[in-house]
């Protein structure tokens, strides 16, 4: 997966926080790390290449974002899965993602077109090849990138509060969800951020949640 919000100064290397911030979002949301599981904060720094202080400072974020919990004297967990919260969170995307699909045909700039064109390439280069894990990996990045060309840091960050706290719920039911339909659901939105044509990016967006808020439904 791509990473998330980049809270590092343009044309500056990541921070070392940032850096684990994105691996541990990831292991969490794509269940490496179970829902439950104590965090081994010298097993992972070790892992992550990173010392304890950008660590910790990563876990801060994960915790404000819902996926640790930290307790005093105890140590630090992943949260578990509240699987009752879905549609409350669909309910929320369904407004953020239809905003910054909107914003993104709008505000393009001549380097999102490249970065937009390049993932569209490749959603037609790979349909149909990709196995379940791999076609939920090519769906997030392709979210991450519209969030990004929204460019407003506020909706990017809230953003992808809620779509991390979906993947978790995703990735728990990901054999029994249908494959990602990138060719009729991410194709057609990417092209229409490329025409500039905010009202159909906004409904195709919207669409795109409902479908997977329904599919998991149905799962669950």
């Amino acid at each position: 997966m791509t990473g998330g919000v980049n809270h590092s100064f343009p044309g500056r290397t990541p921070l070392l926080a940032d850096r684990a911030y994105d691996a541990l979002r990831d292991m969490i949301v794509t269940l490496r790390l179970p829902p439950g599981t104590p965090i081994n904060e010298e097993r992972l720094s070790a892992e992550l290449g990173v010392g304890r202080t950008p660590l910790r400072d990563a876990l801060k974020r994960l915790e404000a974002e819902s996926l640790v919990l930290i307790y005093p004297r105890r140590g630090t967990f992943v949260t578990e899965v509240n699987i009752t919260d879905h549609g409350l969170i669909a309910d929320v995307r369904r407004q953020l993602e239809g905003h910054a699909a909107r914003r993104a045909a709008e505000r393009l700039t001549a380097a999102d077109r490249a970065r937009l064109a390049e993932l569209l390439e490749t959603v037609r280069d790979r349909a149909g090849t990709l196995d379940r894990a791999g076609g939920m990996r090519l769906d997030t990045e392709i979210h991450r990138a519209v969030y990004a060309c929204a460019h407003n840091r506020y909706l990017e960050a809230t953003l992808e509060h809620y779509y991390n706290l979906s993947l978790r719920i995703w990735y728990l039911f990901l054999e029994r969800l249908p494959e990602v339909d990138h060719t009729g659901h991410m194709s057609p939105l990417i092209e229409a951020i490329l025409a500039g044509d905010p009202e159909r990016a906004h409904r195709l967006a919207v669409r795109h949640v409902d479908e997977f808020e329904q599919s998991v439904r149905e799962a669950i």
